[in-house]
């Protein structure tokens, strides 16, 4: 059986989130099954027409998995730690179908995994019967201030 092992910097970092988070009080522990869902009606702008008007008028990608994450982010919110909120680190998404401008789609998640402030959950796009896209979102629980300042560091002068 083989067993990765983190080493060096990262190792550190992540002990010492999940140590904070552990600690950071009572809400700590998400429930799995935790559930979220968004429903919007595609604007044009969301379409991959408004990047190249030579395509079709139907939801983009990056607008279904917008969808997703937000769905993924306002389920787990009421249950995290004051003043923590949760970002995006990776996605696993397919984009099954198009649905064109003006369509109705719901975007909805379900907490699947977590592991320290680590967070996995199952998502999917449907609109009417058609499943648009399914998969997966990986998003970490932090603490804005300290997030955007770390961010902000990264800057090119």
């Amino acid at each position: 059986m083989t067993r990765s092992v983190k080493t060096g910097k990262r190792a550190a970092s992540t002990q010492r989130a999940k140590k904070k988070f552990a600690h950071s009080g009572d809400r700590h522990e998400l429930r799995l099954g935790l559930e979220g869902a968004v429903e919007r009606v595609v604007p044009h702008e969301w379409t991959i027409a408004a990047y190249n008007p030579g395509l079709p008028a139907v939801l983009s990608t990056p607008a279904m998995i917008g969808m997703m994450e937000i769905a993924a982010a306002e389920s787990v919110l009421p249950e995290l730690p004051p003043g923590a909120i949760t970002v995006g680190t990776r996605i696993e998404v397919d984009h099954l179908k198009a649905v064109p401008e003006g369509a109705t789609v719901r975007a909805t998640s379900r907490l699947a995994k977590h592991q320290g402030r680590f967070l996995v959950f199952e998502v999917e796009a449907r609109s009417g019967e058609h499943i648009l896209g399914r998969g997966r979102v990986f998003r970490a629980v932090v603490e804005p201030q300290k997030f955007g300042a770390r961010a902000d560091s990264r800057k090119e002068s």
